[in-house]
């Protein structure tokens, strides 16, 4: 028994269309969820107390360098 391997077949497009090629998703992050909940006590401690508001700008800080510092890694590696 001999099995051939082959290429999958390109995926119909429509006419005039051009077919892309896959790229590469980025890699998951913690960050965007960082910065969200940054951003919640920041507006949460303008409601209730400047602590809160603190804390919620020192999470908006470290989420958006760290968001950014891993975003011009993965730009490096290509």
């Amino acid at each position: 028994m001999d099995i051939k391997t082959s290429k999958p077949a390109p995926p119909e497009s429509h006419p005039g269309w051009t077919v892309l090629p896959p790229q590469k998703l980025p890699e998951p992050s913690i960050w965007p969820v960082t910065l969200a909940l940054g951003i919640t006590f920041l507006v949460w401690g303008l409601v209730t107390s400047l602590i809160i508001t603190g804390v919620g700008l020192a999470l908006f800080a470290v989420a958006l360098a760290g968001w950014i510092r891993d975003i011009r890694h993965e730009r490096n590696q290509r």
